[in-house]
Protein backbone atom coordinates (compact mmCIF):
# COMPACT_ATOMS: atom_id res chain seq x y z
CA UNK A 1 0.00 0.00 0.00
CA UNK A 2 2.74 2.67 0.62
CA UNK A 3 4.34 1.82 -2.71
CA UNK A 4 1.17 2.29 -4.37
CA UNK A 5 1.00 5.90 -2.47
CA UNK A 6 4.69 6.68 -3.46
CA UNK A 7 4.03 5.41 -7.02
CA UNK A 8 1.16 7.19 -7.10
CA UNK A 9 2.63 10.45 -5.61
CA UNK A 10 5.97 10.35 -7.69
CA UNK A 11 3.42 9.76 -11.50
CA UNK A 12 1.34 12.80 -10.36
CA UNK A 13 4.43 15.21 -9.32
CA UNK A 14 6.11 14.12 -13.15
CA UNK A 15 2.80 14.69 -14.88
CA UNK A 16 2.86 17.96 -13.03
CA UNK A 17 6.64 18.50 -14.02
CA UNK A 18 5.66 17.56 -17.86
CA UNK A 19 2.52 19.74 -17.70
CA UNK A 20 4.61 22.74 -16.62
CA UNK A 21 7.23 22.16 -19.14
CA UNK A 22 4.67 21.64 -22.12
CA UNK A 23 2.86 25.18 -20.79
CA UNK A 24 6.20 26.69 -20.68
CA UNK A 25 7.76 26.11 -24.16
CA UNK A 26 3.74 27.04 -25.44
CA UNK A 27 4.40 30.33 -23.94
CA UNK A 28 7.55 30.70 -25.82
CA UNK A 29 5.56 29.73 -28.99
CA UNK A 30 3.06 32.27 -28.57
CA UNK A 31 5.20 34.88 -27.64
CA UNK A 32 7.27 34.35 -31.32
CA UNK A 33 3.94 34.40 -32.88
CA UNK A 34 3.29 37.95 -31.53
CA UNK A 35 6.64 39.19 -32.64
CA UNK A 36 5.84 37.74 -35.84
CA UNK A 37 2.55 39.71 -35.62
CA UNK A 38 3.82 42.77 -35.33
CA UNK A 39 6.89 42.26 -37.33
CA UNK A 40 3.80 41.47 -40.02
CA UNK A 41 2.43 45.03 -39.20
CA UNK A 42 5.56 46.57 -39.60
CA UNK A 43 6.26 44.66 -42.81
CA UNK A 44 2.67 45.99 -44.43
CA UNK A 45 4.45 49.73 -43.83
CA UNK A 46 6.98 49.61 -45.97
CA UNK A 47 5.89 49.82 -49.13
CA UNK A 48 4.00 52.94 -48.47
CA UNK A 49 7.39 54.39 -46.63
CA UNK A 50 8.87 53.84 -49.73
CA UNK A 51 6.75 55.21 -52.24
CA UNK A 52 6.39 58.52 -50.10
CA UNK A 53 10.37 58.45 -50.10
CA UNK A 54 10.56 57.92 -53.60
CA UNK A 55 8.41 61.10 -54.27
CA UNK A 56 10.85 63.15 -52.79
CA UNK A 57 14.08 62.16 -53.40
CA UNK A 58 16.25 60.13 -55.64
CA UNK A 59 19.43 60.20 -53.52
CA UNK A 60 18.29 57.18 -51.27
CA UNK A 61 17.81 54.63 -54.56
CA UNK A 62 20.48 52.19 -52.92
CA UNK A 63 18.46 52.43 -49.69
CA UNK A 64 15.13 52.17 -51.04
CA UNK A 65 15.99 49.58 -52.70
CA UNK A 66 17.52 47.52 -50.14
CA UNK A 67 14.90 47.83 -47.87
CA UNK A 68 12.26 46.27 -50.91
CA UNK A 69 15.11 43.48 -51.20
CA UNK A 70 14.58 42.90 -47.62
CA UNK A 71 11.09 42.76 -47.35
CA UNK A 72 10.70 40.10 -50.70
CA UNK A 73 13.40 37.95 -48.44
CA UNK A 74 11.05 38.39 -45.44
CA UNK A 75 7.92 37.73 -47.24
CA UNK A 76 8.80 34.65 -49.50
CA UNK A 77 7.71 32.30 -46.45
CA UNK A 78 10.21 29.24 -46.43
CA UNK A 79 12.70 31.04 -44.01
CA UNK A 80 13.97 29.80 -40.44
CA UNK A 81 13.23 31.85 -36.85
CA UNK A 82 16.65 32.48 -37.52
CA UNK A 83 17.06 33.88 -40.55
CA UNK A 84 13.58 35.88 -40.50
CA UNK A 85 15.35 37.64 -37.11
CA UNK A 86 18.76 38.26 -39.42
CA UNK A 87 16.42 39.75 -41.91
CA UNK A 88 14.27 41.64 -39.59
CA UNK A 89 17.73 43.40 -38.09
CA UNK A 90 19.02 44.30 -41.44
CA UNK A 91 15.77 45.98 -42.30
CA UNK A 92 15.26 47.76 -38.93
CA UNK A 93 18.85 49.13 -39.66
CA UNK A 94 17.89 49.95 -42.81
CA UNK A 95 15.09 51.74 -42.54
CA UNK A 96 16.13 53.80 -39.26
CA UNK A 97 19.02 54.92 -41.90
CA UNK A 98 16.69 56.15 -44.43
CA UNK A 99 14.45 58.13 -41.11
CA UNK A 100 17.96 59.80 -40.32
CA UNK A 101 18.64 60.71 -44.03
CA UNK A 102 14.61 62.38 -44.46
CA UNK A 103 16.66 65.45 -42.54
CA UNK A 104 18.09 66.37 -45.55
CA UNK A 105 14.11 66.82 -47.39
CA UNK A 106 12.84 69.23 -45.86
CA UNK A 107 9.55 68.75 -48.01
CA UNK A 108 9.48 65.09 -47.22
CA UNK A 109 9.95 65.55 -43.58
CA UNK A 110 6.96 67.98 -43.60
CA UNK A 111 4.67 65.49 -45.48
CA UNK A 112 1.71 64.28 -43.66
CA UNK A 113 1.82 61.02 -45.16
CA UNK A 114 5.08 60.57 -44.22
CA UNK A 115 4.85 62.16 -40.68
CA UNK A 116 1.88 59.58 -40.01
CA UNK A 117 3.65 56.80 -41.09
CA UNK A 118 6.97 57.59 -38.98
CA UNK A 119 4.96 57.81 -36.28
CA UNK A 120 3.18 54.33 -37.08
CA UNK A 121 6.64 53.37 -37.66
CA UNK A 122 7.62 54.23 -34.42
CA UNK A 123 4.67 52.61 -32.74
CA UNK A 124 5.53 49.59 -34.11
CA UNK A 125 9.06 49.39 -33.14
CA UNK A 126 7.68 49.97 -29.37
CA UNK A 127 5.31 47.08 -30.06
CA UNK A 128 8.19 44.99 -31.33
CA UNK A 129 10.39 45.72 -28.30
CA UNK A 130 7.61 44.73 -26.07
CA UNK A 131 6.68 41.73 -27.47
CA UNK A 132 10.77 40.74 -27.96
CA UNK A 133 11.00 41.36 -24.00
CA UNK A 134 8.01 39.14 -23.64
CA UNK A 135 9.73 36.79 -25.47
CA UNK A 136 12.61 36.38 -23.73
CA UNK A 137 10.79 36.34 -21.04
CA UNK A 138 9.36 33.68 -21.57
CA UNK A 139 12.46 32.00 -23.43
CA UNK A 140 14.04 32.35 -19.59
CA UNK A 141 11.15 30.45 -17.69
CA UNK A 142 11.07 27.83 -20.16
CA UNK A 143 14.96 27.46 -19.93
CA UNK A 144 15.14 27.78 -15.91
CA UNK A 145 12.19 25.04 -15.97
CA UNK A 146 14.13 22.51 -18.08
CA UNK A 147 17.82 23.11 -16.16
CA UNK A 148 16.61 23.01 -12.45
CA UNK A 149 15.98 20.03 -10.66
CA UNK A 150 13.90 18.29 -11.27
CA UNK A 151 12.76 19.69 -14.36
CA UNK A 152 15.49 18.94 -15.54
CA UNK A 153 15.21 15.31 -15.37
CA UNK A 154 12.55 15.15 -17.05
CA UNK A 155 13.57 17.41 -19.68
CA UNK A 156 16.33 15.42 -20.36
CA UNK A 157 14.39 12.49 -20.76
CA UNK A 158 11.50 14.05 -23.22
CA UNK A 159 14.72 15.60 -25.40
CA UNK A 160 13.73 19.13 -24.33
CA UNK A 161 16.91 21.30 -25.14
CA UNK A 162 17.70 25.13 -24.37
CA UNK A 163 16.21 27.90 -26.86
CA UNK A 164 17.94 31.03 -27.04
CA UNK A 165 17.07 34.48 -26.32
CA UNK A 166 16.57 37.28 -28.68
CA UNK A 167 19.75 39.30 -28.80
CA UNK A 168 20.45 43.27 -30.00
CA UNK A 169 22.90 42.86 -33.14
CA UNK A 170 26.51 43.73 -32.33
CA UNK A 171 26.49 46.77 -34.44
CA UNK A 172 23.12 48.10 -32.81
CA UNK A 173 25.09 48.06 -29.74
CA UNK A 174 27.44 50.30 -30.63
CA UNK A 175 27.46 54.04 -29.35
CA UNK A 176 26.26 56.48 -31.91
CA UNK A 177 27.66 59.77 -32.74
CA UNK A 178 25.63 62.66 -32.42
CA UNK A 179 28.23 64.88 -34.10
CA UNK A 180 28.46 62.28 -37.38
CA UNK A 181 24.65 62.45 -37.29
CA UNK A 182 24.90 66.19 -37.60
CA UNK A 183 27.64 66.61 -40.15
CA UNK A 184 26.15 63.96 -42.52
Amino acid sequence: MIIALIIAVLLIIGVLYYNSIIGKKNQVTNAFSAIDVMLKKRFDLIPNLVEVVKQYTNYESGTLSKIVELRTKLGAGNISDAEKASLDSQLSTSVKGLMVNVENYPDLKANTNFINLQTTWTESEEQIAAARRTYNAAVTDYNNAIMMFPGSVFAGMLGYQQISVLATAEEERKNISAKDLFNS
